[in-house]
């Protein structure tokens, strides 16, 4: 198999296959990144062509959203049970089937069942958790720059995508973009096919970092019942309330980011006159500063409390909401809102995982982290559904971005008042004669 080969080979030169896992990852997540952040590129061309409102396509990206964050503690389990290259070949297919149907769609509820149930619960057996899940496993140190540079990978999804869908759809329709991102789902199920292993044991390696003076954490049962093993990490984590703090938080970050910025602003720049592709360039600058702003943050978060970073970032993100509609929409002020609201688009989750994998333990970090981030796609689905809504009856997005600045601002103080870990206790030496 050409993963034994490739590990060979790195091991002569002291590389550890843990790197490959996380390019994978990376181009998996850039990829799905590149489905997810499409129909806001869309949402204009489909008013045009079927009539629908924006409250209409709004509803079938709340649906996904919400499925893409439900899924989540439930793709973990089936992670955990039937490995991570089968699960995440098995979402990439279920993806590429449902944008390929979406082709030759013409009613609301074919949208409804595409894009909203079907890719929902596709890209949702993925997800962040997947990234979650190859930072606790292949990594005991660099475990928060690994979730840093494979989170990053969303923002060069809008970076890489976005502009060129919005260039393709202006000229040749979005059935053509479509198209388009079908193929790169392809290219990157072949890249799982042929590098993506389950563990480093798998290749007779340990965790990158880990010296083997530990021993590896016990694995999950291998049978253990899907259900069971989400609905049970859920029962026994919802009786703290750290989870609860780091559940509210996310919903907070999904309401502000993918459900909010992604989906509308393109719609909302139309509204005051800037054209499609030069608001989806607005897009890739926010992608150009959240790559390295959530590199920055992996880095971070090995070095210093993840409690105040959290701090930093909702409240930071949190203004930049507030000041935008005041920044008259010039291309001064929505380049000074690119820069800083790019900077901490999503560089709440490297903290985020590594205050789950603290609190929780590493093996069971990617379930915990998974209802997290359900709470996160229902903050989303929260916002995608609300923005249009407001856009449908107000004639105007800016309530919306007003209340998640708001909401920012609160989950700024909410996270510090998570508690610091309990120090771990010293063990006494042996008395020697």
């Amino acid at each position: 198999m050409i993963s034994n080969w490739l590990s060979s080979a790195l091991g002569r030169r002291d590389i550890h296959y843990g790197w490959v896992m996380v390019g994978v990852t990376f181009l998996t997540a850039l990829v799905t990144a590149g489905a997810v952040g499409a129909p806001g590129v869309f949402i204009v061309p489909l008013q045009k062509e079927f009539g629908w409102s924006t409250a209409e396509i709004s509803s079938a990206l709340s649906i996904r959203f919400v499925l893409f964050g439900l899924m989540a503690p439930f793709a973990a389990a089936l992670m955990n049970r039937y490995g991570l290259r089968n699960v995440t070949l098995s979402a990439l297919l279920v993806v590429v089937s449902a944008l390929v149907a979406s082709l030759a769609m013409t009613k609301v509820w074919h949208l409804l069942l595409l894009w909203g149930v079907v890719i929902g619960i596709g890209t949702g057996m993925t997800a962040l958790v997947l990234g979650a899940t190859i930072a606790a496993r292949w990594f005991n140190a660099r475990r928060g720059l690994v979730v840093g540079i494979m989170t990053a990978s969303t923002a060069t999804g809008q970076l890489v995508f976005l502009p060129l869908l919005a260039g393709i759809t202006e000229r040749m329709g979005w059935r053509v973009a479509l198209s388009f991102v079908c193929v790169m789902l392809g290219v990157a199920a072949f890249a799982v096919l042929m590098l993506m292993r389950d563990r480093p044991s798998d290749l007779g390696l340990r965790p990158f970092g880990d010296k083997g003076t530990e021993p590896l954490p016990a694995l999950p049962p291998s049978n253990a019942p899907i259900m069971a093993a989400a609905l049970g990490t859920l029962r026994d984590v919802s009786r703290t309330r750290t989870f609860w703090i780091l559940f509210a938080t996310f919903f907070i970050c999904g309401a502000s980011t993918n459900g909010l910025v992604q989906v509308h602003l393109i719609p909302m720049c139309l509204d005051f006159g800037i054209p499609q592709v030069q608001a989806a360039s607005l897009l890739a600058a926010m992608g150009i500063f959240d790559f390295f702003g959530t590199i920055c943050s992996g880095w971070l978060s090995d070095r210093y409390d993840n409690r105040w970073l959290l701090f930093w970032y909702y409240g930071l993100r949190g203004l930049s909401l507030l000041m935008l509609p005041f920044t008259d929409f010039s291309f001064y002020g929505l380049s000074l809102f690119a820069m800083f609201y790019g900077l901490d688009w999503i560089a709440t989750v490297p903290p985020t995982v590594r205050l789950s994998a603290q609190r929780f333990g590493a093996e069971r970090a990617n379930l915990v982290f998974g209802w997290v981030f359900a709470g996160h796609q229902i903050g989303a689905a929260f916002a995608a559904f609300g923005a249009g809504l407001s856009r449908t009856l107000l004639a105007t997005y800016l309530p919306a971005f007003f209340f998640a600045g708001a909401l920012c601002v609160i989950a700024s103080v909410m996270v510090l008042t998570i508690s610091r870990p309990a120090p771990k206790p010293l063990v006494a030496k042996p008395a020697t004669a």
